[in-house]
């Protein structure tokens, strides 16, 4: 499974120097993750109500290229492996097919003590296993 989601970036978005400031290519990710999730149907609202939340288990993360104020990007997103209780994603962020950034993310759910929980059943459907 793949997903592609566009953003600009901002000079909220930079340093004094008009490049992006490191920690946002994690807001980035976790925005196009967020949005991907939705797009499937599924509302974390809903489960967060039920008493689930996604949270980031481990990530790995590189900075290539950086990104600056109004730059066009898009972040690629593809599962690489799931489980019952986790799933692991490989998110790239690209500027004209130059790759910027590249991430390794696993994302479990939870509850909303912290306590671990399997993957939501609508999640599970979708995913391949």
């Amino acid at each position: 499974m793949i997903h592609r989601f566009d953003l600009k970036v901002y000079y909220e978005d930079t340093d004094m120097g008009g490049i992006v400031y490191y920690a946002n290519y994690l807001k980035f990710i976790e925005r196009a993750r967020s949005t991907w999730v939705a797009e499937l149907g599924i509302d974390q609202l809903v489960l967060q109500a039920k008493g689930v939340v996604f949270a980031v288990r481990d990530i790995s993360a590189h900075y290539l290229v950086p990104a600056r104020m109004g730059d066009s990007l898009h972040v690629i997103s593809r599962v690489i492996a799931t489980t019952a209780a986790r799933w692991v994603l490989e998110q790239v962020v690209e500027r004209d097919g130059v790759v910027l950034f590249t991430a390794e993310v696993t994302v479990v759910a939870v509850s909303n003590t912290g306590g671990a929980r399997r993957l939501p059943a609508e999640l599970r459907r979708i995913l391949p296993l």
